[in-house]
């Protein structure tokens, strides 16, 4: 019966055996001590030679070029890739040379971890590489890496470019297409520039919980769970917001989290159902004071990603130096449609939409329709930074009642690109009006609004005690850093986005292959020619199939009797 592992793979576990013989652990667990990287080699050698005298790196092997008694390797760590030398007889001065011979020509493999000390030159084509003095195996590769070709100009060909692939493998993608982990890199840059200027202000980042009895903080569908020791339902957090204002509350003047919130919703080029949002709630603040912060801020974390305030997203050139354009909602919805709905009731508004052809079902009310209205034809305008404001009461149950405007919240969302990136509100601390709000949404519910929130009785009775004057920010980070790294996907900027399950491949058996007519004795020889499944064979071209069958037995010098081309033909019935 086949294992279902490819002739590589069959040929590296072979070579791990034959370590093992050798005495050669292809997992030693004691500690490889470095001094250098690739990056600082190549960018500091010429500057000063002498600090490179007695160095230690280790990485991949990604590629290799063996000359008899010596070989070029192409050497990857996290920083980059480096040559290094290795020459036979400085590597086994004595007259056993299996350390070079054996192991190095024969058992080492592409995508094997190796350890070397030696020095750093300069070859006599002008590249630096190292010398090897020592090297050691420090994993074992047992898959085979995918192979990036390059033509003569550097440009890559024939690569690992699926992105289906690329995001469920994504060890892989970062091993072979290692240019991806700039986007990570400044990921983490965007992440710690927020947190650096938030803590230069005094504010305090904080963990709430993220299962929570009650899924409030956001309209949105939550997944669902259960406490066996409590025998209660629990939920992943949708957000974060009313454990936060719990704080301030509690005396605190400013508090934050970076945090991942989980939405139990479709998934797109835009929407995961976890992303990471960071939430930052301050005290005796507005939301017009919360605008010129994030204008700050923002501008901080381009600057610290491309140098400039103005980057490259797409076809556009946005630049994040502030102040950024502002609009109420109903002036947004009239500005592109030319209507005003700042006056219709909800059966108005519902009529228009129908009217724009924008899907509405019975449970919208008239803030949902608004939003939908919005959304269908407004949003993909926002190219530039820009702030929606005061919106409708109806949409947002947690901001607090405009100062001036009857029948708007004092809200304002940020959009980039045409996304949303940023939500932010002058916070509602007036815990009756928030009663009736929450109330108002139970009603939404009943209608059939499986995204409308929850009451949370614990929350009223926070505010209830009292919470100052607050302003509150959300924003979302995957999205921030889509337009930070100039990424159309939002699997792009995660590490490991969510996927559905991998369609496993049916295992043949040699059995399955002699059923399908093949000869007992030539299922080896198919199983050489990479085919591992009757898939993969009825896949093939029978005529290649029969000409590479009479490759292999001569290659093989196999004492067979060869298939016609008409049995062949056969198999593939």
């Amino acid at each position: 019966m086949s294992t279902g592992l490819s002739e590589q793979e069959l040929l590296r576990r072979n070579s791990l055996n034959q370590l093992r013989e050798l005495g050669i652990d292809p997992y030693p667990a004691e500690a490889f001590e470095i001094n250098a990287h690739a990056a600082d080699i190549l960018a500091n050698y010429e500057r000063d030679k002498t600090a490179y005298k007695n160095i230690s790196i280790a990485g991949r092997i990604m590629t290799r070029r063996i000359m008899g008694s010596a070989a070029f390797v192409e050497l990857q760590d996290s920083t980059g890739r480096i040559q290094v030398y290795l020459k036979r007889d400085e590597l086994c001065p004595d007259e056993d040379k299996t350390l070079y011979n054996t192991v190095f020509k024969k058992l080492l493999d592409l995508g094997d971890f190796i350890g070397v000390k030696g020095y750093v030159f300069t070859t006599q084509t002008g590249e630096i590489s190292v010398h090897v003095t020592e090297f050691k195996l420090l994993s074992k590769s047992l898959k085979p890496l995918p192979v990036v070709k390059r033509d003569e100009e550097g440009n890559i060909y024939d690569g690992f470019t699926d992105p289906e692939l690329r995001y469920r493998q994504r060890y892989v993608d970062l091993t072979v297409n290692p240019g991806f982990k700039q986007i990570f890199i400044n990921r983490s840059k965007v992440i710690n520039t927020m947190r650096n200027y938030f803590d230069e202000q005094g504010w305090m980042e904080v963990e709430t919980p993220i299962l929570q009895p009650i899924h409030g903080g956001a309209a949105a569908r939550p997944f669902a769970t259960h406490h066996n020791t409590l025998d209660m339902p629990l939920y992943l957090r949708i957000a974060n917001e009313l454990y936060l204002k719990r704080l301030i509350v509690a005396g605190f003047d400013g508090v934050y989290e970076f945090g991942k919130m989980f939405r139990n919703e479709g998934m797109d080029r835009t929407h995961n159902p976890e992303f990471t949002a960071m939430e930052i709630y301050v005290a005796y603040k507005d939301y017009i004071w919360m605008m010129g912060m994030v204008e700050e801020c923002l501008e901080r974390i381009t600057i610290a990603i491309h140098g400039k305030a103005e980057i490259e997203v797409g076809k556009h050139k946005i630049n994040f130096e502030g102040p950024y354009e502002k609009l109420t909602m109903y002036e947004s919805i009239q500005k592109y449609t030319g209507i005003d709905v700042s006056d219709m009731t909800e059966e108005q508004i519902k009529e228009v939409c129908k009217s724009l052809n924008i899907e509405v079902d019975a449970s919208m009310g008239r803030g949902k329709l608004i939003d939908e209205l919005f959304s269908e034809k407004v949003e993909a305008n926002l190219i530039q930074p820009t702030y929606i404001t005061d919106y409708p009461l109806e949409m947002t149950p947690l901001a607090k009642k405009h100062r001036s405007k009857e029948g708007l919240v004092e809200r304002f969302e940020l959009f980039v690109n045409g996304k949303e990136i940023a939500n932010a509100y002058s916070e509602l601390n007036d815990p009756i009006d928030q009663k009736e709000r929450l109330v108002d949404q139970l009603k939404l519910a009943e209608r059939g609004d499986d995204e409308a929130m929850a009451m949370d009785e614990d929350f009223l009775r926070a505010l209830e005690y009292g919470m100052p004057p607050t302003s509150g920010l959300g924003i979302g980070i995957d999205r921030l850093v889509m337009l930070m790294t100039n990424q159309s996907t939002i699997q792009e900027v995660l590490f490991f986005p969510q996927m559905r399950p991998e369609k496993k491949a049916k295992v043949t058996t040699d059995e399955d292959f002699v059923n399908a007519g093949i000869p007992a004795a030539w299922v080896p020889v198919i199983r050489k020619m990479n085919i591992n499944t009757i898939e993969e064979l009825k896949a093939a071209n029978p005529n290649k199939v029969f000409n590479d069958l009479g490759g292999m037995r001569k290659k093989l010098k196999l004492d067979l009797t060869m298939p016609s081309k008409e049995e062949v033909e056969a198999w593939f019935a």
